[in-house]
């Protein structure tokens, strides 16, 4: 069992930045792919960023290439989502999610993960 702890989220002006942490405990942290997605209000949840286990292979959702960076500590089990240039648009319940996986794998699909944290709001007033 892994269990994951978003933290990070708020309220900022459009063109701003946040940084997103993800904790996880349970489990040898470095074996498990991490993923980020979003869902905001009346829509579907989505791919956000990926990162395989030791963090040289990174993807992003074309909606936040440039201004969003994931990156993970293996030894702090933790997984970031540094977001900058926010935008209204970027306004959603940000999860963090993860599984158990081979070296260069980091899965886009929302399918592709096993757990999942509790989410964390973030604004980006215009």
């Amino acid at each position: 069992q892994v269990q994951l702890v978003e933290s990070g989220g708020g309220l900022v002006q459009a063109g701003g930045s946040l940084r997103l942490s993800c904790a996880a405990s349970g489990r040898t942290f470095s074996n498990y792919a991490m993923g980020w997605f979003r869902q905001a209000p009346r829509k579907e949840r989505e791919f956000v960023a990926a990162i395989n286990r030791s963090g040289d292979i990174t993807h992003y959702a074309d909606s936040v290439k440039g201004r969003f960076t994931i990156s993970r500590d293996n030894a702090k089990n933790t997984v970031y989502l540094q977001m900058n240039s926010l935008k209204s648009e970027d306004t959603a319940v940000y999860f963090c999610a993860a599984v158990r996986a081979s070296g260069s794998w980091a899965g886009t699909k929302e399918y592709d993960y096993y757990y999942w944290g509790q989410g964390t709001q973030v604004t980006a007033s215009s």
